[in-house]
């Protein structure tokens, strides 16, 4: 069994992200392409265990084992919880609908520190790209105004919503270079306090329900365990 094998065989929910899943595409964006395969219990009995993630096989397409995109989730990754809520769902079988159903078993007030977290990270490439080019790369820019507002309305409402929706003109404007850089990053600090103020308020539980989603694992891997046999094919790097 090779890894692609196990994306296309294995997959239970598979979804379009970046700008397309943003509402922010242009006519010469990609087509991001991201997924979650469920890989068979029994290649973890091996001292050769399958991957964590696969890159690939198609062009712009990464996917992750269930277990792995479960911890990520847990902890709150932005780019995990964004794929969950992904309004451009590609597939997802009767285990991928059941991890949607989860969608809110991860959702907690980490979320406050993973996103602003992961914006700190870009505004600091911004600020490198300033110094050593006298401008920022704006698409970057664009994409942590999305993800500051992101964290904002999550923060306030319990709830992700991907789609950027009234706010696409304004962020592409950013993108073009069209706004002076002192007014997005003004624009930035507001929406950084926003979600501060957003976080002592935030209807999100302290932690994410962590059991519940350690019995949807459970549940996964007994099934196919009791599917397959114990001569499955070894996992070969």
């Amino acid at each position: 069994m090779q890894p692609e094998d196990l994306v296309r065989d294995h997959t239970i929910y598979a979804c379009v992200m970046g700008s397309r899943a943003f509402g922010l595409a242009t006519d010469d964006s990609d087509t991001d392409l991201r997924g979650v395969y469920v890989a068979p219990t029994a290649l973890f009995w091996r001292f050769e265990k399958p991957p964590a993630h696969v890159d690939g096989p198609l062009p712009e397409q990464f996917s992750w084992e269930l277990e792995r995109f479960c911890e990520l989730a847990l902890r709150a990754n932005p780019n995990i919880l964004e794929c969950l809520h992904s309004p451009l769902v590609e597939h997802a079988d009767a285990t991928g609908r059941e991890l949607l159903a989860l969608r809110e078993a991860f959702l907690s007030r980490r979320v406050y520190d993973s996103f602003t977290g992961y914006a700190l990270g870009q505004r600091r490439k911004l600020d490198a790209d300033l110094r050593t080019h006298g401008a920022p790369r704006w698409k970057h820019a664009m994409h942590l105004l999305r993800l500051l507002t992101s964290a904002r309305d999550l923060l306030r409402t319990g709830r992700l919503t991907v789609d950027v929706g009234a706010e696409r003109e304004s962020l592409l404007a950013v993108k073009r270079g069209e706004v002076a850089w002192p007014r997005v990053e003004s624009w930035m600090a507001r929406l950084a306090d926003e979600a501060g103020a957003a976080a002592e308020r935030t209807p999100l539980p302290a932690e994410p329900d962590r059991r519940r989603v350690a019995n949807f694992l459970h549940r996964v891997r007994h099934a196919s365990a009791c599917r397959e046999p114990l001569e499955t094919s070894p996992w070969r790097p």
